[in-house]
């Protein structure tokens, strides 16, 4: 499956962005799906996953409440609503697939996720 990120920009703290994620192919359902972001100097990080059936979300602690991860299996894609965004919030965003047996699981590790987009770049101003 191939992902395309998209959403990315500048904003000024306590504002808002949705991130979009748009995946190739016709299985899009079988796979659990994931956002990480990377700041500069630091290493990839968890930030939100979401089961096959969209009916399963996790969050990392410091986005918890703030961020919001959704998908429409029918269009193929999974959005990051993100809001009161905070200049630690700087990163690129990438989303990420991973084929899963179970509808109702989310993965939280990177290294078990098999197909990653090219990332979008959010910039938090403060």
């Amino acid at each position: 499956v191939q992902l395309q990120a998209s959403g990315g920009g500048l904003v000024q703290a306590g504002g808002s962005l949705r991130l979009s994620c748009e995946a190739s192919g016709r299985t899009f359902s079988s796979y659990g799906m994931g956002w990480f972001r990377q700041a500069p100097g630091k290493e990839r990080e968890f930030v939100a996953a979401i089961s096959r059936s969209g009916g399963s979300t996790n969050y990392a602690g410091s986005v918890k409440g703030r961020f919001t991860v959704s998908r429409d299996n029918a269009k193929n894609t999974v959005y990051l609503q993100m809001i009161s965004l905070k200049p630690e919030d700087t990163a690129v965003y990438y989303c990420a697939a991973v084929g899963s047996s179970n509808s109702g699981s989310t993965y939280y590790r990177k290294d078990l996720y098999n197909y990653w987009g090219q990332g979008t770049l959010v910039t938090v101003s403060s």
